[in-house]
């Protein structure tokens, strides 16, 4: 079975989990939920590299040197999310399947959090489980990953 790399981007104040805003976002940090994903990867058997940035610009860099690196990416682009035709187009240029991830149900949240630039281009999206949002977006990559070349 071969070895997938999966890029996991978290996106602006996803640095300050924990801290933020706990009764929306829960008290587990972004150190946490990376180990939890490192974790999960080690028993999937596939190699996660996680990267938070504030920045749009180091986001869609990473994106980009993806391409070459993984076959896979995961990202919680936080408020970019709703704004960032940017992080789309990036996303659409590379062709890398990707999920879309949300720690908090974004549709139960403002109106203006109901819509996202990435959703109509990731393979999938998973909002309002807290951490497990991640853990699961892990899990439905591989899938996919691993059906879409036949490893099952």
């Amino acid at each position: 079975m071969p070895q997938y790399s999966v890029l996991i981007l978290h996106g602006p104040n996803l640095n300050l989990l924990g801290l933020r805003e706990p009764e929306v976002y829960g008290s587990t940090t972004l150190e946490q939920v990376n180990t939890l994903l490192q974790e999960e990867g080690n028993r999937l058997q596939v190699k996660t590299s996680c990267l938070q940035s504030n920045h749009e610009g180091v986001l869609i860099d990473a994106i980009h040197q993806a391409r070459d690196k993984h076959q896979g990416i995961i990202i919680n682009a936080g408020a970019y999310t709703h704004t960032s035709v940017a992080l789309r187009d990036a996303i659409a240029a590379i062709q890398i399947p990707t999920v879309e991830v949300h720690l908090s149900n974004i549709y139960r949240r403002e109106e203006f959090r109901h819509h996202s630039y990435i959703a109509p281009i990731a393979i999938g999206q998973i909002s309002g489980f807290g951490a497990m949002s991640y853990i699961l977006g892990l899990q439905a990559l591989v899938n996919y990953l691993r059906k879409a070349n036949h490893d099952e």
